[in-house]
Parts: C-alpha cells; sequence; structure tokens
C-alpha cells in the first residue's frame, strides 16, 4: 500500500505534527490502496506560516518571472502524467484511459492558458489617457487557502494554483482526503520546479478539519473552494468573521434544452456527456428537457444510448465509466434512483443495484428517467452519478421557465438549428455558462456559475483576476 503521511510545508515534506492515518479506499475494488495523514490545526499553521512568510517577496516578484516558473512546471507536468493517471484512477475510480487524456490532460491545458493569459495581462498601467497620473496596479490578494474536490482534481488544483502563482500569491492547498494521490504528485512537480519555500504548501485533511482551519484562518486573505453547495455555504459562514474574499464553484443541475429542430445527434450526445466521469461532474447536463414534437424519439434514444455504455474497472483499458468515489456517494445515488421510481419517474434505463456481473466496487447502472417534472426530487437535486432526467416541454418560454426554476446556475446547453432562438435562450438562461450545440467553450473562455452555483471565475484572465486585488493611485509620477 502506498505511504504518502508527509505533507509539503515551506519547500520541505515533514512529517504531521502528530498521527492521524487516513485510508484512501479504491473505489474500484472497495480496498484501501493508500494511507495518509489528516492534518492537526498545528500543521494547517505551519503552512499558513510559511505561506504568509513568503508572501512579501512572492508578490515583489516581477510577473514575467512568476510566469517562467510556471512555465517551467508546466514543461515538467507531463514526466508524471502516467504516475497521476494511475492514482486518480485508484483513488476515485476514473477510467485509466479517460484518466490519461482528460483527468491529465485537463492540468497542463490550464496551466498553458495561464501563462498565455498572464503574459498579456496588465498588472500595472495608467487609468486612462485622460489620466496619466493615476495607476492602477493589480496585486495579490495574499495568501489563499485552496480547496480542492475528488472528482476532478488536477482539473480544479491547476485552475487555482496556476492562477495564484501568476496573481502572486502563495497558498496552501488541501485536497480532497478522498483522492490526495495526484495533489501530492503535483507538490513533486512544484517542488523540482524550483518555486520559491513557502509560495506552495500541501497539508491533507478534511473539510471539518484543515478546511474550517484555513476557511477561518485570520491570516489567510482568501478561500477558493470548489465542492457542494452544502460545503460552500459552511465556508462562507466560517469566512466571514474574517471578512476574507471566498471563491465559490458549486454544484449545478444544468438544463439541455433540445427542440425540434436540434441535429440528429443532440440526444446521443447529451447523454453521453451527462455519464462521463460517471456523472461525478458539476457542470453535467443532467436534466434534458425535450420539446414534446421530438420527446418519445428523443426518450427511445437515450435509453438505447445509456444501455450501451458500459460499467468497468477503473484499471482496465477501454472507454468504459467506473465506479462513484466510495460508498457514501454510492448509497446517496441508490437512494435518489429510488426516489424517483416510488414518485413516479418512469425509468427507462438502468434503476438500483450494480450493474450486471459486478457484485463489488461502487457501480451503478447509467440510468435514465423519462416524463420527469421539475418538481420531483431527481430534478431537484445534483445526484453526481450517471443519472439523467428527461422532461417534456411544448414553448421557448416553457423550457427557459424549467431550466431557470432551480437554485443551481452553473450551466445550460441548448440543441436547435435556429441561430437566433440559440442566442435569445443564451441570453435569458440563468447560468454563468451556456454551451450550444455540442460546442465547448474555448480556452480561456472562464468557467463559475451564479445563485447557488457560487461566485467567480476560474480560468483565463478572469481566473487570475479573481487572486488581484485592485488598488487605485493618485499623484502616480511620470518622470
Amino acid at each position: 500500500m502506498i505511504d504518502k503521511r508527509n505533507f509539503y510545508i515551506n519547500g520541505h515534506w515533514v512529517a504531521p505534527s502528530q498521527p492521524n492515518d487516513f485510508e484512501v479506499i479504491d473505489p474500484s475494488t472497495e480496498e484501501p490502496c493508500a494511507v495518509i495523514s489528516l492534518g492537526s490545526e498545528a500543521d494547517t499553521n505551519a503552512a499558513v506560516a510559511a505561506a504568509k512568510a513568503a508572501l512579501p517577496g512572492w508578490m515583489a516578484t516581477p510577473p514575467a518571472e512568476r510566469i517562467a516558473m510556471v512555465e517551467k512546471l508546466a514543461d515538467l507536468y507531463q514526466s508524471k502524467g502516467e504516475e497521476m493517471a494511475q492514482a486518480m484512477s485508484a483513488e476515485m475510480g476514473a477510467p485509466i484511459d479517460m484518466a490519461r487524456t482528460q483527468q491529465v490532460g485537463a492540468g497542463l491545458y490550464h496551466l498553458k492558458n495561464f501563462i498565455r493569459a498572464a503574459k498579456a495581462f496588465e498588472f500595472e498601467k495608467p487609468l486612462s489617457d485622460r489620466a496619466p497620473n493615476d495607476r492602477i496596479i493589480h496585486e495579490a490578494v495574499g495568501v489563499a487557502g485552496l480547496i480542492t474536490p475528488w472528482n476532478w482534481p488536477m482539473n480544479q488544483i491547476t485552475l487555482k494554483v496556476g492562477a495564484a502563482a501568476v496573481a502572486g500569491c502563495t497558498m496552501v492547498l488541501k485536497p480532497s482526503e478522498q483522492s490526495p494521490l495526484n495533489a501530492m504528485i503535483f507538490a513533486e512537480l512544484v517542488d523540482e520546479a524550483g518555486f520559491p519555500p513557502g509560495v506552495f504548501n500541501l497539508v491533507n485533511g478534511d473539510g471539518v478539519g484543515v478546511g474550517s482551519q484555513l476557511s477561518g484562518h485570520p491570516d489567510v486573505d482568501m478561500i477558493s473552494f470548489t465542492g457542494s453547495t452544502r460545503a460552500g455555504t459552511a465556508i462562507s459562514k466560517n469566512a466571514a468573521d474574517t471578512l476574507k474574499k471566498v471563491h465559490l464553484e458549486l454544484g449545478g443541475k444544468g438544463a439541455n434544452v433540445i427542440f425540434d429542430d436540434a441535429d440528429e445527434k443532440a440526444v446521443k450526445r447529451g447523454v453521453l456527456h451527462m455519464m462521463n466521469n460517471t456523472g461525478q461532474s458539476c457542470n453535467a447536463p443532467s436534466r434534458m428537457l425535450v420539446q414534446k414534437g421530438v420527446y418519445d424519439q428523443a426518450v427511445e434514444t437515450a435509453a438505447e444510448v445509456a444501455s450501451k455504455v458500459t460499467v468497468g474497472n477503473a484499471h482496465e483499458e477501454g472507454r468504459h465509466i467506473g465506479p462513484v468515489v466510495n460508498e457514501l456517494q454510492w448509497n446517496k445515488i441508490q437512494d435518489l434512483i429510488q426516489k424517483g421510481i416510488d414518485e413516479g419517474a418512469r425509468l427507462v434505463a438502468g434503476g438500483t443495484g450494480r450493474p450486471d456481473g459486478l457484485n463489488k466496487g461502487y457501480y451503478v447502472k447509467p440510468t435514465v428517467f423519462a416524463d420527469v417534472n421539475n418538481q420531483m426530487t431527481v430534478a431537484r437535486e445534483e445526484i453526481f452519478g450517471p443519472v439523467l432526467t428527461i422532461i417534456p416541454f411544448e414553448t421557448e418560454e416553457e423550457a427557459v421557465e424549467i431550466a431557470n426554476d432551480t437554485p443551481y446556475g452553473l450551466t445550460n446547453y441548448v440543441q436547435t438549428q435556429d441561430g437566433d432562438r440559440a442566442n435569445r435562450m443564451a441570453r435569458v438562461l440563468r447560468s454563468g455558462m451556456v454551451e450550444m450545440n455540442g460546442q465547448s467553450r474555448s480556452a480561456g473562455s472562464p468557467f463559475g456559475g451564479m445563485k447557488q452555483s457560487g461566485n467567480g471565475r476560474e480560468g483565463g484572465v478572469w481566473g487570475i483576476e479573481d487572486f488581484l486585488e485592485v488598488k487605485a493611485v493618485g499623484g502616480w509620477s511620470t518622470n
């Protein structure tokens, strides 16, 4: 079993201040694959102190040199790509092929986008041509606590670390205790790249322990958190006493609105998108809204596509989906599937229990419910598993009403060949992101939501700006 008990603090791997072992469970087998330590308050304080001590020097480092350091990190990243993929496959159940491409690939993608955005960013500039003696300075928020989830671990770590580093923040990372191994490999890369001691620190722990200690710490100036809306609420309350900046990327219940003129692959595309990463994505298109004229055919297609999605061990190569992350999630998903049945939704694919032939591991049947109304539990709650709900609608106005009738507002999707209608929908859907006709957002586009999906944006120039304060200076000398 892998032993990863140490933390990375002030440029060194150090033992925890007191023993607190935690077994990392492989969801494909339900067996432990590694042991880590959960940090104590002494460990959190040591990491924050290191970040605070390193802050003046890192803030004073010219942006070009900070960017060069992130470039070095990006250059080294692929050297541990296979190790990272194996780690994520074991700890959170990403099928190994998907781990190698999507999970590992996301990290390098974001680092490169931050490098590009930072090189074009004006950290200091005049207010305007008419006010040459007014200066606008963008400077680091300060010490940033970064709390990342288990479902897209390297995606979220690089979205936070890359932005914080080029902005001049020092940081303490607390990865999810469910998927910590990839984060520790990433810390090895940071060390190899030669970041100054204290700029980046890593302490493992759970939300109640290290997470709460960071969000309430008086020397932490900012918390950037990705996870559940419930946890985001708790973090906001805990952070309020110190009035620190809080960036939240939370849950979602995205609507995928399929009009009767959608292209012929729209339904299949929506189902496969929903099932990707075993449905464990906050931006998953989990509510498929289908116009009545194509509804029956869409239900038939969705059921057929879902029935062909195979489920299997994350360590085996292939295009299957893996298990969900742990027993707690598995039980929650089973309960919600049963709730859908009990509330009268029509089960057209999947259902409760493990898929045939799998009697161990946290495997879930790819499930599709039809004839759902937007008040059913499966349409209201974020299930975070491979479960799709299909809701009929008649008019564009009704589609907008249903799509927006949710506490969440992360990503919505629109499928129509009518360009004017697509643009109208994009304007009125209450979400931080809208993707149309299978076209994803481009590199450097901001990721984030509104309502109970959080605040702030990650990626590109918007991601960098979230780690910066704006300072206005009058009487700047231009001599």
